[in-house]
C-alpha cells in the first residue's frame, strides 16, 4: 500500500517522483529527448517571434503539450511492455493510440506555428 503524505511533505514527494519521471524519459526515450530539444529551441524563438504575450502562449503551449503527450505515450508503452513483450492486439492498439496522441500534438504545434508565422510573413510583404 502506498504511504499517504499530506501538505508540504506530499508536494516534496510528488516533485521527487516527477523528477524521476523526467530522468527516466530522458534516459530511455529518444523521442522525448528530440522533443525536449525542440522545446528548448522553440521557447527562445517564440520569444523573438511573438509580438504579444498571447502570441507567445500560442507558440509555447503546444510545445508543452507535445512534451506532456510524449510523457504519457512513453508511460503507456512502458506499462504495456511490462505486461508482455509478445504481440497482442489490445497492446498494439494502446501503443498505436498513444502514438496517435503524439501525432495530434505535433499537428497542433505545427498549426499554431504556421498560423502565427504566416500571419507575420503576410504583414511584412
Amino acid at each position: 500500500m502506498k504511504p499517504s503524505t499530506t501538505g508540504v511533505n506530499h508536494i516534496v514527494h510528488a516533485t521527487r517522483y516527477s523528477w524521476l519521471g523526467f530522468r527516466a524519459a530522458w534516459r530511455h526515450e529518444s523521442a522525448f529527448r528530440q522533443e525536449l530539444a525542440l522545446f528548448l529551441i522553440g521557447i527562445p524563438v517564440a520569444a523573438l517571434v511573438a509580438a504579444t504575450p498571447v502570441e507567445f502562449l500560442l507558440l509555447t503551449l503546444p510545445l508543452c503539450l507535445l512534451l506532456l503527450t510524449e510523457l504519457l505515450n512513453s508511460a503507456i508503452e512502458t506499462v504495456v511492455d511490462r505486461i508482455s513483450q509478445s504481440h497482442d492486439e489490445l497492446s498494439g492498439r494502446a501503443k498505436d493510440m498513444g502514438s496517435a496522441a503524439v501525432f495530434t500534438a505535433l499537428c497542433i504545434l505545427g498549426l499554431a506555428w504556421l498560423t502565427i508565422l504566416s500571419a507575420k510573413l503576410w504583414q511584412w510583404s
